[in-house]
């Protein structure tokens, strides 16, 4: 009787140490910066339903095969994402159609990078608010 004891009060330590050595591996697993591929690029992405998505507000779909990675880079199914307007690093495969996306945390979508749409440096005058007031312009 006092040998089960024994056994099971040194397995209980020996899971214990165990843990304990492995916790400093995984904090330092969910510390790593992830690389993207350059060809990646920047967007809003809101899943309308799978395989349908908006990318900048632009229709497409997902690919064949698409994944979806979040910020721990585990595998998210598109459904459990519906409606959400979430900021992403995504890459297209030939046909245009989504083929990788990453949901970014908040550090990662400060850095800059290329989007989807055309980059302008000046604002449309449809695209300006009419000052305070001035009528609206409409057009006949």
């Amino acid at each position: 009787m006092n040998r089960c004891r024994f056994v099971h009060t040194a397995l209980l330590g020996l899971s214990s140490a165990l843990l304990l050595a492995l916790a400093p591996a995984a904090a330092h697993a969910q510390a790593v910066q992830r690389n993207f591929p350059a060809k990646a690029l920047r967007g809003s992405m809101v899943v309308v339903q799978p395989p349908l998505v908006a990318m900048d507000d632009r229709p497409t779909r997902f690919s064949p095969g698409a994944r979806i990675l979040d910020t721990r880079n585990n595998l998210v199914m598109s459904a459990t994402l519906v409606n959400q307007e979430l900021v992403v690093n995504y890459t297209l495969d030939q046909r245009g159609q989504v083929h990788q996306v990453w949901l970014l945390t908040e550090a990662e979508a400060k850095e800059k990078r290329p989007g989807y749409g055309t980059q302008r440096n000046f604002i449309f005058e449809s695209q300006q608010a009419s000052p305070a007031g001035t009528p609206a312009r409409t057009t006949n």
